[in-house]
Parts: C-alpha cells; sequence; structure tokens
C-alpha cells in the first residue's frame, strides 16, 4: 500500500525535510526562468534582426547598410564599405549570396554573444557561421566577428 501525503499540508518548522531548501531554491529558478525568457528571447529576436538585415544588404550590394552592422574594430580593420564588401564576397561567399540559412540558439557567454547559422551557398556547399555579437553604448548589437566551418555531413 502506498501512504500518500497531501500536497495542502504544511510541515511545521521542527517537521520540515531535509531538503526543503533545495527544494525552494529550485521554485525560485524556475520562476526566475520564467519571469526572465522574454529578456531572453528579446536579444536573440535582435540578434537575428541584424544579421537578416546585413544579408540583405550584402544581396543588394548595399555595402554602407552591410559595413553599418559591423563592430567599430572590424570597421577599423577594413576601413570602408568597399573593402569590407569585397572581404565578405571573397572569403564567405555562402553568407555573401547564401540560398538558405537556418538560425541556430543563441548563447551567450561572459564577455561574448554567440548566433550559429546554417548557410547554405549557391553551389550547395553548406557552413556554419558563428556571428560574434557585441552590445554598443547605445544599446545596440553589432557583429565583432564571423568564424565559419565546414557544417557537419548529415546522414539519411
Amino acid at each position: 500500500m502506498i501512504r500518500r501525503r497531501p500536497f495542502s499540508r504544511i510541515l511545521p518548522a521542527t517537521e520540515q525535510p531535509e531538503d526543503l531548501g533545495m527544494c525552494i531554491r529550485l521554485h525560485a529558478l524556475v520562476l526566475a526562468l520564467c519571469l526572465a525568457w522574454p529578456a531572453l528571447a528579446a536579444p536573440a529576436d535582435e540578434i537575428r534582426a541584424v544579421i537578416e538585415d546585413q544579408i540583405a544588404a550584402f544581396r543588394a550590394g548595399d555595402g554602407d547598410r552591410a559595413f553599418a552592422h559591423a563592430s567599430p574594430a572590424i570597421q577599423a580593420k577594413f576601413g570602408s564599405p568597399a573593402n569590407f564588401m569585397e572581404m565578405v564576397r571573397t572569403g564567405y561567399p555562402q553568407v555573401y549570396r547564401p540560398r538558405d540559412m537556418q538560425f541556430q540558439a543563441v548563447e551567450a557567454f561572459e564577455h561574448v554573444t554567440v548566433q550559429e547559422v546554417f548557410f547554405f551557398g549557391q553551389d550547395g556547399s553548406a557552413v556554419v557561421a558563428r556571428y560574434f555579437m557585441e552590445m554598443n553604448e547605445a544599446g545596440a548589437w553589432k557583429i565583432a566577428g564571423v568564424e565559419l566551418r565546414q557544417a557537419p555531413e548529415l546522414g539519411v
């Protein structure tokens, strides 16, 4: 026979189970995550919008708009929208003119936020781009760097 405790019974302080503190901390964590979820989703949406707009600028040949999404360090490195566009065109063809792209989850680390995106090039090649994002003083997300690697083979 199973002995059941009623959920509504509150135990006196002297009879509280030893793991009550852990239970309370777990409930507090769940509550905090539920309350923070919209705040966690907002940066992901903002970061995605920045990357999507830069890709749209690449497709439209709008170097000024694409360059505007780069961090100050990237802008200083390339100096002009024309130099930046040439670097992306020659070094990142799947990003410059993708056939398709799929956004993955955003990962937040102590000093950097990373957005992974799968890109499928016009030639059928697939790469994973890791976008390193930073927020400027005005609260806008900027692209501080992109690291490409070959996409893993997908088995059927």
